[in-house]
């Protein structure tokens, strides 16, 4: 039995998709950018078809706005205005639940007219009065762990979400800074979160655990080629789920290019996942 598996826990139930250590594999997947109404549901259609064959849950994502760009030259995104209707659109006509970040505590109750799960960014777990404008919209939090957090600080973390009455807060490990424009990712961190949150869910972040901050000077960089790697060692130590960011061609993306995986090559990475998650829960 997995160390992280040892603690049931709640169940974070959204939009039809279970997040739970104890429970099958989830997976949260999309492009880091929304850059469109046409991209965002070609990207989506495809993932839905995918997690159909292979039966795992789903979580569609995009960001509206990345406000915590290396350079402020750099491409933020749609916005909200724009966001809202084509994540309803997604929910709608393709039936998945939507997650997004959110920077500010004047966008929760907007985001969550349109989103099943408003995301916390690594950058701002800490930040209270968001994390409690969150929690009062009744909608799942996913909260990502801080690159300068120890694992054993996400209990007062998710302690904020949980106290101003929403049970429904998953943690997600991202990697931590080591040095300059480096992260790494402790193992320890997965079963350790799991334990001072009481058993929450907990996802780990393969895409941006191999980012590197900042690493391309005005853009930050990343090594696409260690998320497979990752991802297994994370999901053998025993995780709810998996968030993957996506792209049908990363290369070419208005964000984080270089630590997400292309489109075509997801779902053999998923169906690997999947089998080393039934064999860490067995």
């Amino acid at each position: 039995m997995p160390e992280t598996a040892q603690i049931p826990g709640p169940i974070v139930q959204t939009g039809g998709v279970a997040f739970a250590n104890h429970l099958p594999l989830a997976l949260i997947a999309g492009p880091c950018q929304l850059e469109g109404r046409s991209h965002a549901l070609e990207v989506a259609a495809a993932l839905k078809e995918m997690a159909g064959k292979l039966g795992i849950g789903l979580v569609f994502k995009s960001s509206f706005d990345k406000a915590n760009r290396t350079s402020g030259r750099s491409a933020r995104g749609v916005g909200l205005d724009e966001a809202l209707p084509v994540f309803a659109e997604i929910r709608e006509s393709l039936g998945l639940p939507v997650l997004t970040d959110v920077h500010e505590a004047e966008q929760c109750e907007r985001a969550a007219q349109a989103v099943d799960i408003l995301q916390i960014p690594a950058f701002l777990c800490r930040q209270t009065d968001l994390l409690l404008a969150a929690a009062a919209t009744g909608r799942a939090v996913n909260v990502k762990k801080g690159q300068f957090l120890a694992p054993w600080d996400m209990a007062h973390v998710a302690a904020k979400v949980t106290e101003a009455g929403n049970p429904n807060v998953i943690v997600t490990e991202r990697g931590a800074s080591f040095g300059y424009n480096t992260l790494v990712s402790d193992m320890r961190a997965l079963p350790i979160m799991a334990r001072v949150t009481g058993g929450a869910p907990v996802v780990f972040d393969a895409t941006h655990s191999v980012q590197q901050p900042g690493g391309q000077g005005a853009t930050s960089g990343g090594q696409r080629e260690f998320v497979a790697v990752l991802a297994r060692a994370a999901v053998a130590v025993g995780v709810a789920g998996v968030f993957i960011e996506t792209h049908p061609d990363p290369d070419r993306a208005p964000s984080d290019g270089p630590n997400m995986v292309a489109l075509a090559d997801l779902p053999a990475l998923v169906e690997r996942l999947m089998a080393f998650d039934r064999l860490a829960k067995s």
